[in-house]
């Protein structure tokens, strides 16, 4: 069993934690001994209620010093570009060189396996530079070394996060409505597809989660009605709040709608784990990379005509209008792609993999 710090630095959404929290609960399902060091923990309230064995939380201030009465454990991961004192990973070096001199251990030392974990992306550059190393050239750290981790689609990358029984199905009575799961920011597309389903001619239950979808929808629903009263004359379409979710209950409801709308990157992961059609509402970056990241996964996902042009109007990257939903076609395209990812390896299983690799060449 080894000891695993990972760092995590919340900015606006919940997707940051939401991914470590499920590396640290995949760890600890390793027999893993796991800190979790965040600095905005709120949202484990509703997200992990019960907490996980094996995992304990640690408040982090990015901006003050590390506790003086820790040290680092086996493996220190940088999840998203957050950065840690340096110092503070040197330390356990330095104590290990301390004993080689005075003799308490004979054995040689392991200096922590330093790793950035980097956003999930279909781009080519993820293969390429995956497990790549970043030698400390300055500093306390100095002749250290970092690794970079990238997770991804495709062999060559570090995988998905995927537990056991992420096939599982959620029990759902057939109905003749359906259901449609939205987690969103602001999508300038969200009027038309609140027309669109109340038009449909099958009633559609549209379930909303809390915050910034809610507030959407209430700005899209307004706008609609600004435009004419009647927009939900033959009430087609139901809208149902949801509150947020423990992650266990989202990924059950994800499996029980026919059509999901995701936004970021946990939620884009459940959604293929899920098995069912859905829409990915990307991060907006400011320099416009968001838009070449969105086509490499529509690549990798093999995505048919209609299904690609949805997500570019979705995503503002399209001024035209959302297309006619084709949600058998969709789910097929989605079970095959999940197929492909069953096939390889998960990324728990080759993180511990890659560690115990580093691990060995760090003797010294």
């Amino acid at each position: 069993m080894k000891q695993w710090d990972i760092f995590c630095r919340v900015i606006d959404n919940f997707g940051d934690i939401g991914v470590c929290w499920r590396l640290a609960c995949g760890l600890a399902a390793r027999e893993q001994s796991v800190r979790l060091w965040v600095d905005d923990a709120s949202a484990l309230a509703w997200m992990a209620p019960k907490g996980c064995a094996g995992v304990q939380v640690m408040v982090w201030q990015p901006d003050a010093p590390m506790p003086q009465d820790e040290r680092p454990g086996d493996v220190v991961i940088e999840a998203f570009g957050c950065e840690i004192d340096p110092s503070w990973i040197a330390i356990k070096s330095i104590a290990n060189c301390a004993d080689n001199i005075t003799g308490k251990s004979q054995t040689g030392f392991k200096k922590p396996v330093w790793i950035n974990l980097e956003y999930l992306s279909a781009e080519p550059y993820a293969e390429r530079t995956h497990g790549l190393r970043s030698p400390v050239m300055s500093g306390s750290a100095q002749g250290m070394e970092k690794w970079f981790y990238y997770p991804g689609f495709r062999a060559g990358t570090g995988g998905l996060i995927r537990e056991a029984d992420v096939q599982t199905q959620a029990m759902t009575a057939a109905s003749a409505e359906r259901r449609i799961s939205l987690f969103c920011y602001e999508p300038s597309a969200l009027a038309q597809l609140l027309g669109q389903l109340a038009c449909g001619q099958k009633p559609s239950q549209l379930i909303v989660m809390q915050g910034r979808a809610q507030a959407a929808v209430k700005a899209g629903v307004l706008r609609k009605n600004g435009l004419s009263p009647l927009w939900n004359l033959r009430s087609m379409l139901f809208i149902q709040e949801q509150s947020l979710l423990p992650q266990p209950h989202y990924d059950a409801l994800l499996k029980s709608c026919d059509l999901n709308f995701v936004r970021g990157e946990d939620s884009l992961v459940r959604a293929i784990w899920a098995g069912q059609a859905f829409v990915w509402q990307i991060y907006l970056q400011d320099d416009g990379a968001h838009a070449a990241k969105l086509e490499a996964f529509l690549d990798w996902l093999e995505a048919p005509p209609d299904l690609r042009e949805f997500h570019l109007v979705w995503n503002g990257l399209s001024q035209a209008q959302l297309p006619a939903m084709d949600l058998p076609a969709w789910s097929a395209c989605v079970k095959t792609a999940r197929a492909r990812l069953l096939a390889q390896s998960d990324l728990v299983t080759q993180l511990l993999d890659f560690v115990e690799e580093k691990r060995n060449l760090a003797i010294r």
